[in-house]
């Protein structure tokens, strides 16, 4: 993108794009997120870490903005 910006490419192409690394992005956060529930969240939980849950809920509102 950096470069495409750099060559002065069109505008339209950049979006396009950005828009295909957004969605990159997006899926592998979701896999990302599947993989911490099932481990990090899992187990915190089980050994009575509570707080986690709220670590998870502030995750989760940074995500949805």
């Amino acid at each position: 993108i950096k470069s495409m910006v750099e060559d002065e490419r069109y505008c339209v192409d950049i979006i396009t794009q950005v828009a295909a690394v957004q969605a990159a992005l997006n899926s592998f956060n979701k896999v990302l997120l599947g993989n911490h529930l099932r481990t990090c969240v899992a187990n915190d939980i089980r050994e009575g870490h509570d707080e986690t849950i709220d670590e998870l809920l502030k995750v989760l509102q940074r995500l949805m903005k």
